[in-house]
């Protein structure tokens, strides 16, 4: 088990708060004001966890600093409602920032296939062909 200081801990609360608001404002057809209050939730709940020079040093490598502009000019253009220009341009900025992320985690999903009871439920959800 990870041992979590406090103010890890919070930073993981913004961050599940931040996710929240971010897809509530999505489900309400991109709200504005909502999506703004979770991206401000989801980076301050980043800064919490991994610390401001982490987080600093994560975002402003050279490598990523393509993808760092269209995050934060995601989140400044949802700030200045327009928020389905923001959300484009930022998950964009996503995709380039965790561009080296993504291969491990689709081997992690992957790998969850090799779990015996993950697998029957898969086998199982592969065989019905439903047509509703």
């Amino acid at each position: 088990m990870v041992s979590l200081t406090d103010f890890q801990r919070i930073g993981v609360g913004l961050v599940g708060f931040g996710l929240f608001f971010i897809l509530f404002g999505i489900l309400l057809y991109f709200d504005s004001v909502l999506l703004a209050f979770g991206n401000l939730l989801f980076l301050s709940g980043l800064v919490f966890i991994i610390g401001f020079r982490r987080t600093f040093t994560f975002f402003f490598q050279r490598p990523k600093l393509k993808g760092t502009s269209f995050f934060l000019g995601g989140v400044l253009t949802v700030l200045m409602r327009w928020p389905l220009l923001g959300m484009l341009l930022e998950a964009y900025g996503f995709v380039l920032l965790f561009r080296s992320f993504f291969p491990v985690a689709f081997g992690f999903l992957g790998s969850l296939a090799n779990i015996p009871v993950l697998s029957k439920l898969l086998e199982k959800v592969g065989e019905s062909s439903s047509v509703v």
